[in-house]
């Protein structure tokens, strides 16, 4: 945690130059989730970072395989799941946000 309280005190641009912005922007998006006071938890940017990076790889590596990727309709037992799961989340999604 981060608190100045605590002697553990990073100024924004010492925070974003350890972090990086998005690493900063995942923590600080955790920080204030409840409703005691907001702490910034250096592991949270930490595994954030870890995440970005692994999805990051995780596309450069579809990128480069993407020929030898499925192509073609979506028609298998599974593709008509995952499409029957997104259609219902859409509806769920829908009447959630109706007036």
């Amino acid at each position: 945690q981060m608190s100045k309280s605590t002697g553990n005190f990073l100024t924004l641009t010492q925070a974003v130059a350890k972090f990086s912005a998005d690493g900063m922007r995942l923590a600080l998006a955790d920080a204030g989730d409840t409703v005691e006071d907001a702490n910034f938890v250096e592991a949270m940017a930490d595994a954030g970072i870890l995440r970005l990076y692994t999805w990051v790889e995780w596309v450069k590596e579809m990128i480069a395989n993407r020929d030898s990727l499925r192509s073609g309709p979506a028609s298998t037992f599974n593709d008509r799941v995952f499409a029957s799961e997104m259609n219902a989340g859409i509806m769920k999604t829908d009447q959630n946000y109706e007036k």
